[in-house]
């Protein structure tokens, strides 16, 4: 081999070797592997393995030298919290924990380079030893009259009202505008200006759970409750002519005489609500201030229309030439019915097999006042800008 050809290879070996030790272009340059670790920091609050954790204001993520580009928190049902970041560094819940629960954070963020660093932790948040809950009706699935508002009796007298109502929502569908009001301390109500159209579908979210309702004591409720308005009916009773007029999907379908209260005991004014309804139940004169006057076993067909008392139920012991011409009750609205309640032909009957929690009977032309907003369910009879006036 002469030396020309000598030269020749060794100079290809040496350009191979160049060519696999460099890899082809400079380290650092577009194609290299980049091994540096983010410069970007994340920082989770509370720190990994926290125990009785409060379940407000303790849960933030941060990322320095860098933003945030993912944040999943979870609890141990698989849960996640709703929050956002903010200036693409700080992360918070948009709401409370809740109570007794366990929580997995995972955040991620990314430097100027697009290099991720990653945190992980858990904590769980404490128990409370007292608590509130709020006892709620209409029922779970069921259907009621157009007159049912949204009401929340609260075991507890509450001390943060915008806490405890942030923790609530009540939507509708086909969506409608919808508003709270508070009476006392203790109750919580909701509805729109005016009755529900039928077939409307309600949804009421408690998310109470870890709520500070007064100093303390926490909500322990975390529940959904969805409801569906039936058809409308509207019942309206003239103290004056003694008949009630019984209107449903705008149209009149019935006349009942009737007997209302008494001069010395005279039937509220105003929108009432059903909010019960027996078929057969015993009314004591004595629980509502007239202790002595009556107290019969066997009252049928009755329906709630006030805390205080007030029914409009079938009555068997007058005589049948009252209904329509005496206002004789103790303020009761009174339909004829036969004793026992068994007949279905009875005008009490008729309306009481017709009628459904939510329905709206109206009194007029009594000689007393209109019956209180939170006397029953008939914050109806509170005008609508004075109901969703701020209270706090």
């Amino acid at each position: 081999m002469n030396i020309r050809r000598i030269s020749v290879l060794l100079a290809a070996g040496a350009l191979l070797l160049t060519t696999g030790c460099g890899g082809g272009e400079a380290a650092g340059k577009p194609g290299s592997v980049d091994t540096q670790p983010s410069r970007a920091v994340v920082k989770i609050t509370p720190k990994d393995g926290s125990e009785d954790v409060v379940t407000n204001g303790a849960l933030k993520v941060t990322a320095e030298k860098g933003k945030l580009t993912s944040v999943v928190v979870e609890n141990n049902k698989g849960k996640k919290v709703p929050g956002k970041i903010t200036g693409g560094t700080v992360w918070k819940p948009a709401g409370h924990l809740g109570s007794s629960t366990k929580y997995t954070v995972d955040a991620v963020a990314e430097d100027a380079e697009g290099r991720e660093s990653a945190e992980h932790a858990t904590f769980t948040t404490f128990v409370p030893e007292s608590t509130f809950i709020g006892y709620f009706t209409p029922e779970d699935g069921s259907e009621v009259g157009v007159g049912m508002p949204v009401s929340i009796m609260f075991n507890r007298g509450i001390t943060d009202p915008a806490a405890v109502e942030r923790a609530i929502e009540v939507t509708a569908s086909p969506s409608v505008p919808i508003e709270s009001h508070w009476f006392g301390n203790d109750r919580l109500d909701f509805r729109p200006e005016k009755y529900w159209a039928k077939g409307t579908e309600v949804t009421l979210e408690l998310n109470l759970d870890g709520v500070e309702g007064r100093p303390g004591v926490y909500g322990e409720q975390a529940k959904e409750v969805k409801f569906t308005v039936g058809r409308s009916q509207v019942s309206v009773v003239d103290v004056k002519s003694k008949k009630m007029t019984v209107e449903r999907d705008g149209k009149v379908v019935k006349t009942i005489p009737i007997t209302a209260g008494a001069p010395s005991t005279p039937t509220y004014n105003g929108r009432m609500v059903i909010s019960e309804k027996h078929k057969m139940t015993r009314m004591d004169g004595a629980t509502v201030g007239f202790g002595g006057e009556y107290d019969i076993e066997d009252v049928s067909h009755a329906m709630r229309l006030s805390t205080s008392g007030t029914f409009i139920h079938g009555n068997y012991w007058a005589g049948s030439g009252t209904f329509g011409s005496v206002n004789a009750s103790h303020g009761c609205i009174g339909l004829l019915d036969a004793r026992g309640g068994g007949s279905s032909s009875t005008p009490a009957a008729w309306f009481y097999n017709h009628s459904m929690v939510g329905d709206v009977v109206v009194v007029k032309n009594s000689q007393d006042k209109t019956i209180q907003p939170d006397n029953g369910l008939n914050g109806w009879n509170m005008d609508w800008e004075k109901w969703k006036a701020p209270q706090h």
